[in-house]
């Protein structure tokens, strides 16, 4: 029977981010079904243009999410009321230019004004091959060290790879805001900071005798 060793490594790789990844929500509230939801596409409209205005390209603006629902409450004597009415959705943007998001941000919370909800910001890559590539390939290289090391304290040497089993990890996105009202136009700083990919593999080396 041959003799093997199979080792895990893992490592990740950083770079600076080049694309914002923004959640907005759009909420409108009226005392009818119809008027709610004509005013949320309203405010959802206003929002788009004024992102297009900023330079967000249509294949970066994608709207999810629709609901419309009653806001009931409990009245003494009557039970349950309608309130209102309440009307939302979703819509997810890529920004492209850091330099640009705080303003395109401030320019759509302008556009959709009360009716406009920051639902959360995070950074990442357009394109995430040449991180990945350098986190695998730095995975790759510290299973080897880890199964060289280990066919050395066996009195042995590494022989030809018998398999090769790749685990993508995710990388770290970061978090900003959250269910957060938006009541300013004035554009927040966005700090690109440092964005991390990580990668690891599972390697199965034959063991030669030394």
């Amino acid at each position: 029977m041959k003799r093997t060793i199979t080792v895990t490594g893992t490592a990740s790789a950083k770079a600076v981010p080049d694309l914002v990844t923004l959640t907005l929500g759009v909420e409108t509230r009226r005392e009818t079904a119809s008027k709610a939801y004509d005013d949320a596409g309203k405010a959802a409209a206003a929002v788009a243009t004024s992102l297009r205005a900023a330079g967000v390209q249509d294949a970066d603006l994608r709207t999810s999410g629709l609901n419309l629902r009653a806001d009931l409450v409990w009245v003494e004597g009557q039970g349950q009321k309608v309130a209102a009415y309440v009307a939302s959705t979703n819509v997810r943007v890529g920004i492209r230019s850091q330099t640009q998001a705080g303003a395109t941000i401030a320019a759509a919370v302008a556009a959709g004004g009360d009716e406009i909800r920051i639902n959360g910001i995070e950074q990442g890559f357009a394109d995430i091959s040449p991180v990945t590539s350098q986190a695998q390939e730095a995975a790759w290289q510290d299973a080897f060290q880890r199964a060289a090391q280990y066919a050395s304290l066996a009195s042995a040497r590494l022989g030809p790879v018998v398999s090769i089993s790749q685990h993508p990890l995710p990388g770290s996105p970061i978090p900003m805001g959250g269910l957060l009202r938006a009541s300013a136009a004035e554009a927040l700083p966005i700090e690109a900071g440092e964005s991390s990919v990580a990668a690891s593999v599972t390697v199965e080396w034959e063991l030669l005798k030394p």
